[in-house]
């Protein structure tokens, strides 16, 4: 982790969530947490966009404090942007904020992540040929289904989270370490 990333989780509220939630910041955000700094112009190619565009949602993710720049790594005019913190916690109150606009914003938001998931599944399948046998076997796709209350579900999800995070620094500086994605959906299902 570099002097300029922070470990900080942003927690969202009603402001910080209506400045994130639209679908190309977040995957602005998410290339710069993932892959690191960037211009706008590298954004835009990457995700087929113009760079008017990208760097218009640059400035409005900057503007609500999710990205920075980075000047070190500018040569010339480009402006180079940085995420300023590892991820967002949500508020599930959002949800039922007395302002629609602020319930639609976390709508969209919790869409986003779940299509982001599965964009990262699929481009697993699809590449995983591509991965030594080690990472092949070291992948995982479970699912289970189990009899929980509300408690006992929170208290899953805060024991996963939990030992997620022991895990964080773990193969820090180790050449052999790759970027983890780690998915984890905790919800209620009908049985009709």
């Amino acid at each position: 982790m570099s002097e300029h990333e922070s470990s900080e989780v942003r927690r969202l509220d009603a402001r910080s969530l209506r400045g994130l939630a639209h679908p190309l910041r977040m995957r602005l955000l998410k290339a710069l947490r993932q892959a690191g700094p960037a211009t706008a112009s590298q954004l835009a190619e990457r995700f087929g966009e113009s760079s008017g565009a990208t760097s218009y949602h640059l400035r409005q993710l900057a503007e609500h404090g999710f990205v920075e720049d980075a000047p070190e790594f500018g040569k010339g005019r480009e402006r180079w942007w940085r995420a300023v913190h590892r991820g967002v916690s949500f508020d599930d109150a959002l949800m039922y904020d007395a302002d629609p606009e602020v319930r639609g914003a976390a709508h969209l938001f919790m869409h986003e992540v779940a299509n982001v998931h599965t964009q990262e599944l699929a481009t697993w399948i699809a590449t995983r040929d591509g991965w030594s046998p080690e990472w092949q076997r070291s992948s995982d796709l479970s699912d289970w289904t189990l009899d929980l209350t509300p408690r006992l579900a929170r208290e899953l999800v805060q024991k996963m989270h939990e030992l997620v995070e022991s895990y964080r620094e773990s193969a820090e500086g180790d050449p052999a370490a790759e970027q983890v994605r780690i998915h984890s959906h905790v919800m209620p299902v009908s049985t009709d």
